[in-house]
């Protein structure tokens, strides 16, 4: 399909020369074109610049074979990129989220066998097309509001045969929905009841069956390890990252969101695509995190939903990291993907500028991962990921008016949806 978006207000996050994500400074500034016109052909941003640009320099064979669409008043963003959920899962968990109310911790639900647990136990028993059903309305539902690649994890399986099952359904996924999806393998998400006190050899059977059978099969584009205080251990997380590197599954970290659990050094270690949540994050860890390539991942849902302590986004942005910001979307503790209120809580919960909360989740959140080739901005070649907006008035107004949504039009791989 061929389509020609013209007379937009703000085409947002432009690029003519391609930067695979944004650190420190950088992440205030964000280019943009106004009064302007994109170009899209064989799925692929072919041509963008001023609505004069257009008329005078870019010739376009206007005919029946290619689609126009006026954006008057609208602007476009590039889709986000989400690089952190784990919206396969067979139930929601609201009586857990009363207990929450009632007072009590993530991890006392935890240790009584909710959580993580609550979702093993009935994904075990949930088949693959009821997971595939479960899962395409909830792909459906972050389109529309404007996400274009989304990260799934495995990890609510916990054996071996149902972390299979899980990473075959987001295989499936991948053929039948138009966003673009990456498979994280995270055995390692929770220590099953019956490994307590042994966690040891729950990570030989991550180690030694899970992670060649998921290699075997090509089910994985990364690994993670939950690697925090009551769950895996930094020798537990060395272990299993070194088994994986064997069968060329870079890492994805999730660190640090309970306590300094040495998750974000064993990552970096280890050459992480990322590390995640980070509510505890201190001058060791942005250090380590500076003289690396790993990506930063603020889980802002989840810590508004569990009430927890707020990771220091400003304090990382203005030592000079670069951030990315995701979802989590999860039944237990971020039962949303609504990637538009991530982007308000970014700048009421974290004081980012909406320049900043944007890059993070369009250009860093796609090197998160690992698809900032393709996705996180408006460039020439790179896949037509992008949406319309309604009429809106600037582009702050995006995070500043939370709850509704701004989204009009999605094009994914170069078609309208």
């Amino acid at each position: 399909m061929k389509i020609l978006i013209k007379n937009i207000k703000q085409l947002i996050q432009v690029e003519r020369i391609k930067k695979p994500k944004v650190s420190g400074r950088q992440m205030s500034m964000l280019d943009t074109i106004k009064n302007a016109f994109l170009y899209i052909e064989e799925g692929r941003i072919r041509e963008f610049g001023t609505m004069q640009d257009m008329e005078k320099a870019f010739f376009i064979p206007l005919s029946d074979s290619v689609k126009v669409i006026d954006a008057k008043g609208k602007m476009v963003f590039p889709a986000w990129c989400d690089s952190h959920t784990h919206l396969v899962y067979p139930a929601s968990r609201e009586i857990e989220y009363i207990d929450k109310i009632k007072g009590l911790s993530y991890e006392e639900i935890a240790k009584r066998g909710g959580g993580i647990l609550n979702s093993a136990q009935k994904l075990q028993e949930a088949s693959e097309e009821e997971l595939i059903r479960f899962a395409l309305p909830r792909l459906k539902e972050i389109t529309e509001y404007g996400t274009g690649a989304v990260e799934i994890k495995s990890g609510y399986g916990l054996t071996v045969e149902s972390e299979i099952k899980m990473l075959r359904v987001i295989r499936r996924l991948k053929e039948l929905s138009p966003l673009t999806i990456k498979a994280t393998f995270l055995g390692a998400h929770s220590i099953p009841i019956e490994y307590r006190g042994r966690q040891e050899t729950y990570v030989d059977l991550v180690i030694d069956e899970m992670l060649p059978r998921v290699a075997d099969e090509g089910l994985a584009d990364f690994i993670d390890v939950f690697c925090d205080r009551g769950f895996f251990t930094v020798e537990d997380t060395d272990r299993i990252l070194a088994a994986a590197a064997k069968f060329g599954l870079p890492p994805k970290i999730h660190a640090n969101e309970l306590d300094y659990s040495g998750g974000i050094q064993v990552g970096v270690k280890h050459g992480a695509r990322s590390v995640d949540h980070l509510e505890f994050t201190g001058e060791e860890e942005i250090k380590v995190l500076l003289n690396s390539g790993t990506m930063p991942v603020i889980l802002p849902g989840a810590a508004f939903f569990l009430g927890m302590v707020h990771a220091p986004a400003r304090k990382m942005i203005d030592a000079g990291l670069p951030l990315a910001l995701a979802s989590d979307f999860n039944p237990g503790s971020s039962p949303s993907g609504n990637m538009q209120f991530i982007l308000s809580m970014a700048s009421i919960a974290y004081k980012l500028t909406p320049e900043e909360g944007i890059n993070a989740i369009t250009i860093n959140g796609a090197y998160a991962m690992d698809v900032e080739k393709e996705l996180g901005s408006i460039a020439v070649g790179k896949k037509a990921n992008l949406f319309i907006t309604k009429e809106i008035p600037t582009y702050e107004y995006m995070p500043y008016s939370y709850g509704d949504n701004k989204v009009e039009t999605v094009v994914l791989n170069g078609e309208v949806q």
